[in-house]
Parts: C-alpha cells; structure tokens; sequence
C-alpha cells in the first residue's frame, strides 16, 4: 500500500491503472478507522474491485462545532496499519492546504435531503460535505464509491450529489456495522465516558422495539416512546427522533391503515402537508435518531 497526500501524485497512479483497463473504487472517510470502515472496504473487494483507494481526511467545512473538530479522534498510523492489512492499495491522506488550497465559497442545496435532521441541526455540515465528496469524486474518478447506512441521509444526498455532477460513479451503501451489544460502530465512540459507553446500546435496542411495534404503536406514540426509554436514565438527551419515509426523507406526521391494507402516511413537504397513500413494506419507513452522550454525539437508524 502507498500512502499518497497529493491531488497529482493519485491522479497520475490511477491514470496508470485505468490505461490497463484496472476498476477503481473509492471509500471516503475520517479516519479513527474501525470495523464499519472495513466492511466498506471488503464490500468493495467482493465486488472485484482492482484497486480500492481509502481517503483519510478529518474534513474542516463539514464541522459546525469547532469542539468537535478538535477533538475528532486521529490516528494516521493505526489507520495505515489497519489499511494495509485489508490489501488497500491507496491510502489519500492530504493535508488541508491541499485539499482547500483556498476558501471553497460552493454552495450546495439537494432539498428535502439536507434540510431536515442532520441537515436542520448542524447547519452548513452537508454543504461541507459536498464540498470534500465532490472534490474526491473528482480526483479519484472512481467506478464505484462506498458510504455506510449509518450516515443514511447523508449517502441519499452522495447520491444526489454524484448525479447532479453528472458523473459515472456508482455510489454503494453498506450495512452498519455494530458492536456486540448493538451500538453503532463510530470513530466517537472511543470519546464517550465508561458510564455512557456501558449504557449506549440502550439506542440500538429502543430502536429495535421500535421498528418492531411501530405499526401497532403508530407514529405519535412511537416518538414519545423512544424518547422516554432513551432519556430514563438520565444519561442520554435525544436531540431528535424522526421517523421518514427512506427514498425522500420526508417526516411521517400521521400513519394510518387504510381499507385496503395498505398505509397512509401523511408527510411534511417543503410546501405543506402532503397525503401519500401506498402498501407499507417492511423497510420503507426508517427511524433516524441523534442523542447526545454527554459531550459526545451519537447517531443510528433502523428501518421499520
């Protein structure tokens, strides 16, 4: 494995690559490697990828709290090592002045994707997303590129993006990955206090119940019920709980069963409230929650 940390010098190992005619796929990350990072990178494997590239780059447009940019965990030789031993065969990790040799003023909008949730409560972090995303979609010029469901709404608004650059690149998502007692693997989760840590699967499993009574508990009691387990302890402040429809993240306000067996699902839209009637299918409603661990912020989904 190299380990490159300038736009030319990747570019011009790729061009080599693609001259023999060799696929190349992308996974873009942060750093403070783990599990759920590796999954992406076997994901690609098994997809037969010829030569995988792993971006490792703490992104400073995509943080709204200057705290959390400060203490977002870093560990370039622990992630080198970890790479190594998957058979990367490039590890991007450039310096911020390479990557913003100066201000990115860019400004991106993929509306109802990035304005409600994460979108809603960290104001600018997908704008700075898009940013960083779109100046590796362009660098790397990769056939394939691998995110994690954990960061759904993120992926959706990837996906947007890739297709408003109009570019060839097919983006992947991947199953989370969990610690064994379900908590999402998360390079944050090596910040959180033993007592938030030893109580943090409590997220995973409420959500977990959740999906499984959702129809039966419909939607109102469903979010006051969540709320409550996850808050009981007094360790957890949950910052939202959003339960959306999973192809256009639009909020469910109402849930009904129609005559016909199908559901009603009444929706917040950018221009009011709007009925969509169609069959419920296992999966097509996903419950997005973020919930603060003390000083330490945590995000999940599951599909209901």
């Amino acid at each position: 494995m190299e380990i490159v940390r300038t736009k030319a010098d990747l570019r011009a190992r790729l061009a080599e690559h693609r001259a023999q005619g060799l696929s190349v796929a992308l996974v873009p990350t942060m750093g403070a490697l783990h599990e759920g990072h590796a999954s992406l990178v076997q994901r690609a494997k098994s997809e037969d990828m010829d030569i995988i590239v792993v971006s490792v780059f703490v992104n400073p447009t995509q943080f709204n709290n200057p705290d959390d940019l400060r203490t977002y965990p870093r560990n370039e030789e622990a992630d080198a090592k970890l790479l190594e031993s998957l058979g990367v065969h490039y590890m991007f990790a450039p310096a911020v002045e390479e990557m913003y040799p100066e201000p990115d003023t860019r400004q991106f909008s993929f509306p109802p994707l990035d304005t409600v949730m994460e979108g809603a409560n960290r104001p600018g972090h997908f704008n700075g997303v898009c940013q960083v995303v779109s100046k590796l979609f362009t660098i790397v010029e990769a056939d394939r590129a691998y995110f994690g469901d954990k960061d759904y709404q993120q992926l959706c608004i990837v996906r947007a993006l890739a297709k408003s650059m109009g570019i060839d690149t097919v983006v992947v998502g991947c199953p989370i990955i969990r610690e064994e007692d379900g908590l999402a693997k998360s390079s944050r989760n090596q910040l959180l206090t033993p007592a938030h840590r030893a109580e943090a699967s409590i997220i995973h499993r409420t959500l977990q119940t959740a999906g499984r009574e959702f129809l039966r508990r419909g939607y109102d009691d469903t979010r006051r019920w969540v709320v409550e387990q996850i808050e009981a302890s007094g360790l957890f402040k949950v910052e939202y709980f959003t339960q959306a429809d999973a192809s256009t993240l639009q909020e469910l306000v109402n849930l009904e069963r129609n005559p016909e067996g199908g559901i009603t699902y009444t929706c917040k839209t950018g221009e009011g409230i709007e009925t969509i009637q169609k069959p419920y299918m296992k999966g097509c409603i996903i419950g997005f929650i973020a919930v603060q661990a003390g000083q330490v912020r945590l995000i999940d989904n599951q599909r209901f």
